[in-house]
């Protein structure tokens, strides 16, 4: 108890660590009043370890806890990073890069003000539907359209404004759950659609649909599979067979498409990914699908199909609540504008990634194995989609393999390694599989070779 006390009276007082040097200087960047809290903070910090048992921190130690502290509060906010984890649509390094005309669009809509919501002929107020409703139309097909906030506020939307307090089927093994815990049965929930499944997990069948129609049915209910593959003996009703139903019946059918994707997936040697263009063409009355990943944009979700339903969205109350902002409307507009061009392959980052030929991808990966030198060496691998697209579906790439052996220390090299090139200034992320730090040049726009070469100097330097 008594070493207790004198570790609390050894503890400096507020303002004689606020007189240390570096937090003068550090008053010239911030507020007295933010300097003094992080202070107060951190001294209350020191008084639970010594409380817990601990030993009172320097006066040094004190003031470089607070500097640090600052420091992450000014960096506070998404950071740039490199992405050679090889998933090109990496949920957690934030999904789809930018085409720089879409970034130029945002930045324009962004810096002043703009005609989102009015008519520049008229000069009356207009609709923030104009600027991309003609663009989805043209490129899929449909006879409207809107775009929303993400994906799932689109689905919450359609079914809260075409679904509330009556019935919706789904079939059980598309009751499904994507990524942050978002699941169709909970969405039904809240929107308060009432969720009927149908059919089992592996197999369903039309009849099972033709026998849950009731008088309450508002619709049939597709969920495409964009992050899970089921396979063995199974059997799923096509849309085109889930349409002639509800057109027997005189109930819409809704197209949850998750990823969404307006360019044919198999020519790049993946998989097919079902595109939004062949659900308008089979007759689905409302298709939803994010902007954010296999097309490309930023955040947003789009919703397409018969002008009747689309028409009452756009009406509904909480079409307002989920609407999408200036900046990333701007940012989709220019990037369905590449797919109307036919660019998309040359222009869209993702589908730039997508195409890269694998002679370009070995030539860049002995590249940076060279730097590496003997700690480094190209090997073959696969590069992932990602992002809840084509589950399952890779794509051959070259990988510069770091690390790896059989000592102790050869094991730990590949974290270290990692760790260090996600600590840098412009930080690098890879993965590492089997003790070993893989570096994918397929998820690296070629453009940031050079930030990834001065970061490998870097790591050889240190």
């Amino acid at each position: 108890m008594v070493a207790m006390k004198q570790e609390f009276r050894h503890l400096p007082s507020v303002d004689k660590v606020l007189a240390d040097i570096r937090l003068r200087q550090l008053e010239t960047e911030y507020p007295h009043d933010v300097v003094v809290d992080m202070v107060r903070k951190q001294l209350d910090r020191e008084r639970l370890a010594i409380a817990g048992g601990n030993s009172g921190a320097s006066l040094d130690e004190i003031v470089v806890s607070v500097l640090t502290q600052v420091k992450i509060l000014g960096k506070t906010g998404p950071q740039r990073v490199i992405n050679a984890a090889g998933v090109i649509l990496h949920t957690n390094l934030g999904r789809a890069p930018l085409s720089p005309e879409a970034l130029a669009a945002m930045k324009t809509a962004g810096e002043g003000y703009c005609n989102l919501e009015i008519n520049l002929d008229s000069g009356t107020r207009g609709s923030r539907h104009v600027h991309v409703e003609s663009l989805l139309c043209q490129l899929t097909g449909a006879e409207a359209g809107l775009v929303v906030n993400n994906n799932a506020s689109g689905v919450m939307l359609g079914l809260t404004a075409l679904a509330r307090r009556k019935e919706v089927i789904v079939s059980r093994g598309q009751a499904v759950e994507i990524g942050g815990g978002f699941r169709i049965p909970d969405v039904m929930r809240q929107s308060g659609a009432k969720l009927i499944e149908v059919g089992t997990t592996n197999c369903t069948y039309a009849r099972d649909y033709e026998q849950a129609i009731s008088p309450r049915t508002a619709a049939l209910l597709r969920v495409h599979s964009s992050n899970f593959m089921v396979v063995g003996f199974t059997s799923e009703v096509t849309l085109e067979e889930l349409v002639a139903i509800g057109s027997r019946n005189d109930i819409p059918v809704f197209d949850d498409l998750g990823s969404g994707c307006l360019l044919e997936t198999t020519g790049f040697g993946l998989g097919p990914e079902p595109m939004v263009q062949q659900s308008v063409a089979l007759g689905a009355g409302v298709i939803f699908f994010s902007g954010d990943k296999l097309v490309g944009g930023p955040q947003s979700g789009i919703i397409v199909g018969q002008k009747q339903f689309i028409d009452k969205l756009k009406k509904h109350p909480l079409a307002r609540a989920v609407r999408i902002d200036k900046v990333r409307l701007a940012g989709l507009a220019a990037t369905l504008v590449h797919y109307l061009k036919g660019e998309a392959e040359t222009r869209i980052p993702v589908w730039r990634m997508i195409a890269a030929p694998l002679e370009d991808i070995q030539r860049r990966a002995e590249e940076w194995s060279g730097i590496l030198g003997d700690r480094a060496q190209v090997v073959p691998g696969e590069t992932m989609v990602g992002g809840g697209s084509l589950p399952g579906g890779t794509l051959p790439t070259r990988l510069v393999a770091v690390g790896g052996g059989d000592k102790k220390q050869d094991r730990a090299m590949a974290h270290m390694l990692s760790r260090k090139l996600r600590t840098q200034q412009v930080p690098v992320v890879g993965r590492v599989s089997d003790d070993v730090l893989l570096l994918d040049p397929r998820s690296v726009l070629p453009e940031e070779d050079e930030l990834v070469v001065e970061s490998l100097r870097q790591l050889i330097a240190d």
